[in-house]
């Protein structure tokens, strides 16, 4: 085995153990050392997701995907997209895998990738309660400017009633990346 490939593992584990403390600048400063890391830190965040209870160190980790932008957290970050909650600082997370979807998308040039994260969005945009999200997928859809993301931001500017978000999908709709 290779030593550095040996210290790079036992520094990403260390900081995945970070996310855990109880500072949250110990617990962010723990984020950007992973994505540092990239690629190597992407399948260990996944596992430590699922491995993990607390609610704190599942949304840094969300947090370090979105921000990494791996296509092989489309199915994490898809499923945090479509859990219901109650909590509000769980709909932040939520939020947070909506931009990390975007940020696949936009730079992925696999067009199954790319469906694969419309159509979360696109979901996201039309259906859920959280406003937030919403917005969150506005973003992302626009970012994205796909004709299929442009189709749904049209979609949504009719059937929106929450004046932020519509405002949101407005200035997509009208912004040059997007090409509706």
């Amino acid at each position: 085995m290779n030593v550095e490939y040996s210290e790079d593992i036992l520094a990403i584990d260390t900081f995945i153990e970070s996310l855990k403390h109880h500072n949250r600048g110990v617990s962010s400063a723990a984020v950007e050392k992973l994505i540092k890391f990239v690629p190597a830190t992407v399948e260990p965040l996944i596992d430590a997701f699922y491995n993990s209870t607390d609610q704190s160190t599942q949304a840094y980790i969300i947090q370090a995907l979105a921000q990494i932008g791996n296509s092989e957290a489309i199915d994490l970050l898809a499923e945090v997209v479509g859990t219901e909650v109650a909590n509000h600082c769980q709909g932040n997370v939520r939020r947070i895998a909506a931009r990390g979807l975007g940020n696949i998308a936009s730079t992925s040039s696999n067009p199954e990738t790319i469906n694969r994260v419309l159509e979360k969005l696109i979901w996201a945009l039309l259906n859920p309660q959280d406003w937030g999200l919403r917005y969150a997928a506005a973003v992302s859809l626009q970012q994205v400017a796909t004709p299929a993301a442009n189709i749904a931001l049209q979609q949504a500017l009719n059937q929106e009633n929450d004046k932020v978000v519509r405002s949101r999908i407005a200035a997509a709709v009208n912004s040059e990346q997007c090409n509706c």
